[in-house]
């Protein structure tokens, strides 16, 4: 299944306050990451650059952007401060999304990680 075709079928799952949400987080993760594999892992709509790069999905209440690195989250501890961090993912009300230049920041590094980590298991 394409990647279009993989996040069709996890939208049509999700509640009609959430689409316009996880449509919106697909789309900037593919402005700034094209040639990003669309996955499904864990329940969860994932993007791989060389290993997983980020993930969107929903909870009861809340949109998520799973940023997978730990590392990163601590990083940016006083930029997310007044956002629902659990782990490694943020939550957040589909009305009051993230700002994009936040996702934008969040999804660069991920890639850069991700880059630095290949090259690294090449050698």
């Amino acid at each position: 299944m394409d990647g279009l075709a993989l996040f069709n079928s996890y939208l049509n799952k999700q509640q009609d306050s959430f689409k316009p949400c996880l449509i919106a987080l697909r789309n900037l993760v593919l402005s700034i990451a094209p040639y990003a594999e669309e996955t499904f892992s864990y329940q969860v709509h994932c993007f791989k650059h060389h290993y997983m790069l980020v993930g969107i999905g929903v909870t009861k209440d809340f949109c998520s952007l799973y940023t997978m690195s730990p590392k990163l989250v601590k990083s940016m501890k006083d930029e997310l401060k007044g956002c629902k961090v659990s782990g490694t993912t943020i939550h957040f009300s589909p009305a009051d999304a993230l700002p994009e230049p936040l996702i934008t920041k969040i999804i660069l590094e991920r890639i850069r990680q991700n880059e630095l980590l290949a090259a690294t298991r090449k050698k």
